[in-house]
């Protein structure tokens, strides 16, 4: 009874183990190599997971040609309509990032009345530096030679020339001011130098003959410098006009 019991219940299906001792009973040689086929019957069933995109892959090779274009194109679409809104954000960011500010006519002469300020002040300290080291050079005795030439009381002739150190400092000053304010503003130095030109060109082509000017009717503002805005420049034209009416009302 015992006997048949086990036989029963190797030869059950659900116990491998039982397959493979009925197998090694039947025939001990092959034991060998039915273990290994038991063993390559149990690998594909791990690999299963992996074995699923491969599916995907042979079913999409065994789509007809003309349904294969349709979704490579979709996918182009797809990824170009989500490329451009990318492309366009950085063409209409780059202009606005590259792009200079732009110089008005009011703030041209803001600027031009600032860079004289500039110039003043710079006039005013290098003036003052030019005359003090000229008195501390004439003090040392180095133009004895010079001013003893000179028919004028030493102390006038030096005098004469400490002022003639400071005037060279005043001159030299407006260059160094105007080079320190173009490298304060050096993003509005071109449009500056552009304005100026177009500014200049007005002011020849508008103003007056200054030789019909006399002691009641002198010439407004011949050069423009008093023109600090807009509304400046319309009334020096107001003025340039007034001084033709009253030139040809007293040749009349």
């Amino acid at each position: 009874m015992s006997t048949s019991l086990k036989t029963l219940a190797a030869r059950w299906p659900g116990s491998a183990t039982g397959q493979a001792q009925n197998i090694a009973r039947c025939c001990p040689r092959a034991s060998l190599s039915t273990a290994r086929p038991v063993c390559l019957a149990r690998v594909p069933l791990r690999r299963q997971p992996f074995a699923r995109p491969n599916h995907s892959l042979t079913a999409a090779s065994r789509l007809s040609p003309k349904t294969r274009p349709t979704t490579t194109t979709t996918t182009t679409v797809t990824i170009a309509s989500a490329v451009r809104p990318f492309s366009s954000a950085t063409s209409s960011a780059s202009p606005s990032a590259a792009s200079k500010p732009q110089l008005d006519w009011n703030s041209f002469f803001k600027l031009r009345l600032r860079r004289r300020r500039v110039q003043l002040v710079f006039s005013v300290t290098t003036g003052i530096l030019g005359g003090a080291g000229g008195a501390i050079l004439l003090s040392t005795g180095l133009a004895e030679p010079l001013v003893m030439q000179i028919p004028l009381d030493p102390f006038v002739t030096l005098g004469l020339m400490t002022l003639a150190c400071a005037g060279m400092g005043w001159l030299v000053g407006p260059s160094i001011g105007n080079q320190v304010f173009y490298i304060l503003n050096h993003r509005f130095k071109a449009q500056m130098i552009e304005k100026e030109s177009k500014f200049f060109a007005r002011v020849k082509k508008h103003r007056v003959d200054p030789s019909n000017s006399s002691a009641g009717n002198p010439v407004p503002d011949f050069y423009g410098e008093k023109i600090q805005s807009v509304s400046g420049y319309r009334q020096w034209l107001k003025d340039q006009r007034a001084f033709n009416k009253k030139k040809t009302a007293n040749f009349v």
